[in-house]
């Protein structure tokens, strides 16, 4: 928050709304990197997930095990697509920025 505050003094103040545009960027970050947090998080659970219904496959406890990897296989990849939104989120907000300056 206080790289984009202090590039806003930085320049002379021509707009009026460029405190307001630089409040909507950072909410913009912010919320990206919790989604891009959210996502670090559910794919790591996931992940467990997906080793513990291998385990119960090697086990033996086939109609478990494989109810549990496809669900853990599912659902990681749901997230990646989440985390690969989110990168993309911050992609146009630095493209955003860049076509400003």
């Amino acid at each position: 928050m206080s790289k984009l505050s202090n590039y806003s003094t930085q320049e002379p103040d021509d707009n009026p709304y460029r405190q307001i545009e630089l409040s909507i960027v950072e909410e913009r970050l912010r919320q990206a990197r919790q989604s891009f947090n959210l996502a670090l998080f559910t794919t790591a659970i996931c992940s467990g997930v997906t080793a513990g219904g291998a385990a119960l496959l090697l086990n033996g406890t086939v109609a478990p095990g494989t109810l549990t990897t496809i669900g853990g296989v599912a659902s990681s990849a749901y997230c990646f697509k989440f985390a690969r939104d989110a990168n993309d989120r911050l992609d146009k907000i630095t493209s955003d920025l860049r076509k400003r300056n």
